[in-house]
Protein backbone atom coordinates (compact mmCIF):
# COMPACT_ATOMS: atom_id res chain seq x y z
CA UNK A 1 0.00 0.00 0.00
CA UNK A 2 2.93 2.24 1.01
CA UNK A 3 4.08 1.89 -2.63
CA UNK A 4 1.25 2.62 -4.39
CA UNK A 5 0.96 5.98 -2.24
CA UNK A 6 4.57 6.64 -3.26
CA UNK A 7 3.97 6.32 -6.57
CA UNK A 8 0.74 8.46 -6.70
CA UNK A 9 2.68 11.35 -5.20
CA UNK A 10 5.31 11.06 -7.67
CA UNK A 11 2.57 10.65 -10.68
CA UNK A 12 1.59 14.25 -9.71
CA UNK A 13 4.98 15.75 -9.23
CA UNK A 14 6.00 14.06 -12.74
CA UNK A 15 2.50 15.25 -14.35
CA UNK A 16 3.19 18.93 -12.86
CA UNK A 17 7.12 18.85 -14.24
CA UNK A 18 5.70 17.08 -17.69
CA UNK A 19 2.69 19.66 -18.45
CA UNK A 20 4.45 23.12 -17.68
CA UNK A 21 4.84 25.33 -20.00
CA UNK A 22 8.11 25.23 -22.49
CA UNK A 23 9.21 26.04 -25.89
CA UNK A 24 10.21 24.58 -28.64
CA UNK A 25 13.51 22.51 -27.89
CA UNK A 26 16.10 22.75 -30.45
CA UNK A 27 17.67 19.47 -31.06
CA UNK A 28 20.40 18.42 -28.70
CA UNK A 29 23.93 18.33 -30.49
CA UNK A 30 26.21 17.86 -27.72
CA UNK A 31 28.21 14.56 -25.87
CA UNK A 32 26.02 13.32 -23.17
CA UNK A 33 27.90 12.78 -19.79
CA UNK A 34 28.15 9.48 -18.12
CA UNK A 35 26.04 9.49 -15.40
CA UNK A 36 26.86 6.28 -13.58
CA UNK A 37 27.25 2.48 -14.74
CA UNK A 38 23.47 0.88 -15.13
CA UNK A 39 22.60 -1.50 -12.85
CA UNK A 40 22.45 -5.20 -13.82
CA UNK A 41 18.55 -6.85 -13.04
CA UNK A 42 16.47 -9.54 -13.87
CA UNK A 43 12.41 -8.91 -14.13
CA UNK A 44 9.38 -10.74 -16.07
CA UNK A 45 7.71 -8.91 -18.87
CA UNK A 46 3.47 -8.87 -19.19
CA UNK A 47 4.01 -12.84 -20.76
CA UNK A 48 5.86 -14.37 -17.81
CA UNK A 49 8.98 -14.55 -19.47
CA UNK A 50 12.10 -13.58 -17.70
CA UNK A 51 14.10 -10.85 -18.69
CA UNK A 52 17.69 -9.72 -17.81
CA UNK A 53 18.99 -6.89 -18.37
CA UNK A 54 22.40 -8.60 -20.22
CA UNK A 55 20.05 -9.78 -22.80
CA UNK A 56 20.81 -6.00 -24.40
CA UNK A 57 23.86 -5.99 -24.47
CA UNK A 58 25.42 -3.47 -26.78
CA UNK A 59 22.75 -2.24 -27.38
CA UNK A 60 21.40 1.49 -26.67
CA UNK A 61 18.52 1.39 -24.03
CA UNK A 62 15.72 3.67 -23.31
CA UNK A 63 14.76 2.14 -19.83
CA UNK A 64 11.15 4.64 -19.05
CA UNK A 65 9.61 3.67 -15.76
CA UNK A 66 5.82 4.13 -16.36
CA UNK A 67 1.96 3.26 -15.11
CA UNK A 68 -1.11 2.99 -17.17
CA UNK A 69 -2.98 5.77 -14.91
CA UNK A 70 -0.19 8.03 -15.36
CA UNK A 71 -1.23 10.91 -17.90
CA UNK A 72 2.21 11.89 -18.23
CA UNK A 73 3.44 8.35 -18.74
CA UNK A 74 0.08 7.40 -21.54
CA UNK A 75 1.57 11.02 -23.42
CA UNK A 76 5.04 9.36 -24.04
CA UNK A 77 3.64 6.07 -25.68
CA UNK A 78 2.92 7.16 -29.06
CA UNK A 79 7.10 8.76 -28.94
CA UNK A 80 8.55 4.83 -27.87
CA UNK A 81 6.83 3.85 -30.19
CA UNK A 82 8.21 5.86 -33.09
CA UNK A 83 11.23 5.59 -31.82
CA UNK A 84 11.41 1.96 -31.92
CA UNK A 85 10.56 1.89 -35.01
CA UNK A 86 12.92 4.06 -36.52
CA UNK A 87 16.16 3.51 -34.63
CA UNK A 88 15.45 -0.90 -33.92
CA UNK A 89 17.52 -1.33 -36.82
CA UNK A 90 20.44 0.83 -35.29
CA UNK A 91 20.81 -1.17 -31.93
CA UNK A 92 18.01 0.81 -30.18
CA UNK A 93 15.28 -1.06 -27.41
CA UNK A 94 12.49 0.79 -25.26
CA UNK A 95 12.02 -1.03 -22.01
CA UNK A 96 8.73 0.33 -20.35
CA UNK A 97 8.90 -0.78 -16.74
CA UNK A 98 5.82 -0.49 -15.47
CA UNK A 99 5.13 0.24 -12.13
CA UNK A 100 1.73 -0.56 -11.26
CA UNK A 101 0.31 -2.37 -8.48
CA UNK A 102 -3.11 -3.38 -10.29
CA UNK A 103 -0.99 -6.43 -12.10
CA UNK A 104 0.46 -7.64 -14.72
CA UNK A 105 -3.22 -8.49 -16.44
CA UNK A 106 -4.39 -4.83 -16.27
CA UNK A 107 -1.09 -4.05 -17.76
CA UNK A 108 -0.71 -6.25 -20.49
CA UNK A 109 -4.23 -5.57 -21.43
CA UNK A 110 -2.93 -1.64 -21.81
CA UNK A 111 0.16 -2.49 -23.81
CA UNK A 112 -1.88 -4.33 -26.13
CA UNK A 113 -4.29 -1.88 -26.46
CA UNK A 114 -2.10 0.56 -27.38
CA UNK A 115 0.41 -1.60 -29.68
CA UNK A 116 3.51 -0.98 -27.95
CA UNK A 117 6.22 -2.34 -29.69
CA UNK A 118 8.61 -2.64 -27.43
CA UNK A 119 9.13 -5.05 -24.10
CA UNK A 120 6.88 -4.55 -21.54
CA UNK A 121 8.35 -5.48 -18.28
CA UNK A 122 6.61 -5.24 -14.36
CA UNK A 123 9.32 -3.41 -12.55
CA UNK A 124 10.07 -4.62 -8.75
CA UNK A 125 10.87 -2.49 -5.34
CA UNK A 126 14.55 -3.46 -6.09
CA UNK A 127 14.89 -2.17 -9.52
CA UNK A 128 13.55 0.98 -9.06
CA UNK A 129 15.94 1.23 -5.90
CA UNK A 130 18.98 -0.05 -8.13
CA UNK A 131 18.31 3.48 -10.76
CA UNK A 132 19.11 5.29 -7.50
CA UNK A 133 14.74 5.49 -6.85
CA UNK A 134 11.88 6.98 -8.87
CA UNK A 135 10.30 9.93 -7.51
CA UNK A 136 7.74 11.17 -10.23
CA UNK A 137 6.55 8.97 -13.33
CA UNK A 138 7.33 8.95 -15.65
CA UNK A 139 11.50 8.72 -15.05
CA UNK A 140 13.10 7.66 -18.08
CA UNK A 141 17.15 6.59 -18.25
CA UNK A 142 19.46 6.30 -21.71
CA UNK A 143 22.17 3.66 -21.60
CA UNK A 144 24.34 3.35 -24.03
CA UNK A 145 26.01 0.54 -25.84
CA UNK A 146 28.81 0.18 -22.73
CA UNK A 147 26.42 -0.21 -20.40
CA UNK A 148 26.62 3.10 -18.86
CA UNK A 149 23.33 5.70 -18.02
CA UNK A 150 23.86 8.89 -20.36
CA UNK A 151 20.73 10.52 -19.22
CA UNK A 152 18.03 10.78 -16.64
CA UNK A 153 14.43 12.40 -18.20
CA UNK A 154 12.05 12.75 -15.42
CA UNK A 155 8.67 14.01 -16.93
CA UNK A 156 8.11 13.99 -20.45
CA UNK A 157 10.14 16.01 -23.06
CA UNK A 158 8.99 17.33 -26.64
CA UNK A 159 9.24 14.04 -28.71
CA UNK A 160 11.65 15.77 -31.23
CA UNK A 161 13.79 16.57 -28.67
CA UNK A 162 14.39 13.24 -26.76
CA UNK A 163 14.84 12.23 -30.62
CA UNK A 164 17.89 13.59 -30.99
CA UNK A 165 19.14 13.12 -27.22
CA UNK A 166 18.85 9.15 -28.45
CA UNK A 167 20.01 9.72 -31.71
CA UNK A 168 23.34 11.52 -29.97
CA UNK A 169 24.09 8.28 -28.08
CA UNK A 170 23.25 5.68 -31.30
CA UNK A 171 25.92 7.74 -33.59
CA UNK A 172 28.53 8.36 -30.68
CA UNK A 173 27.98 4.38 -30.30
CA UNK A 174 28.61 4.02 -34.14
CA UNK A 175 31.82 6.05 -34.01
CA UNK A 176 32.84 3.70 -31.12
CA UNK A 177 32.27 0.75 -33.69
CA UNK A 178 34.02 2.74 -36.31
CA UNK A 179 37.44 3.46 -33.92
CA UNK A 180 37.35 -0.15 -33.70
CA UNK A 181 37.30 -1.47 -36.80
CA UNK A 182 39.83 1.08 -38.14
CA UNK A 183 42.57 2.86 -36.46
CA UNK A 184 41.87 5.93 -38.20
CA UNK A 185 38.64 6.31 -37.96
CA UNK A 186 37.32 9.41 -36.20
CA UNK A 187 36.89 8.47 -31.97
CA UNK A 188 34.37 9.05 -29.75
CA UNK A 189 34.44 12.52 -27.92
CA UNK A 190 35.09 12.30 -24.38
CA UNK A 191 32.13 12.99 -21.97
CA UNK A 192 31.68 15.94 -20.59
CA UNK A 193 32.50 16.32 -16.61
Amino acid sequence: MRWAWLFLAACAVGALVSYWPRGAAEPYTGTLPVIANAPAWTLRDVDGREVRSADFAGKVIVVDFWATWCPPCLEEIPGYIALQKKYAAQGLVILGLSVDAAGVTVVKNFATGHQMNYPVLMADDSTVKAFGGVSAIPTTFLIDRLGRIRHRKVGTAAPDWYDSVVASVLKEAGLAEASAASPAATPVPAAVP
